[in-house]
């Protein structure tokens, strides 16, 4: 059956929005739009413990004065607890997951070799042999899914792609100590929920897709098409954060920049348009094409920075 294209912005209120964030958006805004698709709006806050004060408010501020518009209201992330338990009930009742009581420090200690090119080390399985029944009587611990195998998968912007998931951490955690969902599952069940298509997103989040294959299957939900672009990164070759001064979206408008302005440097770096210029996001909708977006990432200087104002 076919859906209706939807695409999805999903900002996370841990800090400030800088221009990487901003062009990732202005990509997966793109994308759905010159598509006559719809747009939702999430925010992935679950991270409780990150959250700043007013980063929401600001976030939305910000999508608003790039122009980039969404269908609904904004869902927020962290009211969907219910949705997020019935689905972990479910992946129980399958007996895809199971407890676990490993610290970090346990998984380290027990893994043969780090993989220090990954999130984190290899889980050794200590906990695998329990079933979900086992949880009962247990004390502060996590769920774990089993990985079974690494789902490849086509993307649409690297093409075929396939990531060894028992390299790249083995069983991972969908419910964390405390009783509270984790990334990878809330964001399958709320994107399910949304009806989105594709989801655009940085490269640095390719190794989280066929975790989320697997989740997707699991609770057959049908899966959307993905797309990773390149980050943003700053003169000193890192790739933007706080660290870098000007370049949260907040500032810029506080400064004065126009938005188009801001628009007119991504589209440039995107490759739509041949020079940098004022623009509007609805002007970028006909020329968006996935082609010319270069696969390499992109060094925002400070004189283009300079350039904005």
């Amino acid at each position: 059956m076919n859906r209706s294209p939807c695409g999805r912005l999903a900002p996370s209120p841990t800090g400030a929005q800088h221009l990487g964030n901003a062009r990732t958006y202005l990509i997966a805004w793109l994308s759905a739009r010159s598509l006559g698709g719809s747009v939702s709006l999430r925010i992935e806050d679950i991270d409780i413990g990150r959250n700043k004060p007013g980063a929401t408010e600001q976030a939305i501020r910000d999508l608003q004065w790039l122009g980039l518009d969404w269908d609904g209201e904004p869902v927020i992330q962290s009211e969907r607890y219910p949705e997020h338990l019935a689905a972990l009930e479910e992946l129980k009742r399958l007996e895809l997951v199971y407890p676990c009581t490993c610290t970090r420090a346990d998984i380290a200690l027990a893994a043969s070799a780090p993989h220090l090119e990954h999130e984190s080390p290899t889980y050794p399985g200590t906990c695998s042999h329990r079933r979900a029944a086992d949880a009962e009587g247990l004390k502060d611990f996590s769920w774990r899914l089993r990985v079974t195998d690494s789902p490849a998968f086509t993307d649409r912007f690297l093409g075929e792609q396939y990531v060894d998931l028992q390299l790249a951490g083995g069983d991972f955690i969908v419910w964390r100590v405390g009783n509270l969902p984790a990334y990878q599952l809330a964001v399958v069940v709320d994107d399910a929920a949304a009806g989105v298509t594709e989801i655009v997103r940085g490269d640095d989040l390719l190794s989280s897709t066929p975790r989320q294959l697997l989740i997707y299957r699991a609770l057959g939900y049908p899966a959307p098409q993905f797309a990773h672009v390149p980050l943003v990164h700053g003169e000193d070759d890192r790739r933007l954060a706080k660290r870098h001064n000007g370049t949260r979206v907040s500032d810029l408008r506080a400064e004065g920049v126009k938005p188009e302005a801001v628009l007119g440097l991504l589209a440039r770096s995107c490759g739509w348009i041949d020079e940098v210029r004022p623009i509007t996001a609805e002007e970028l909708v006909p020329m968006f094409r996935w082609e010319t977006i270069p696969r390499e990432k992109f060094t925002l200087t400070r004189e283009m920075l300079n350039d904005l104002v």
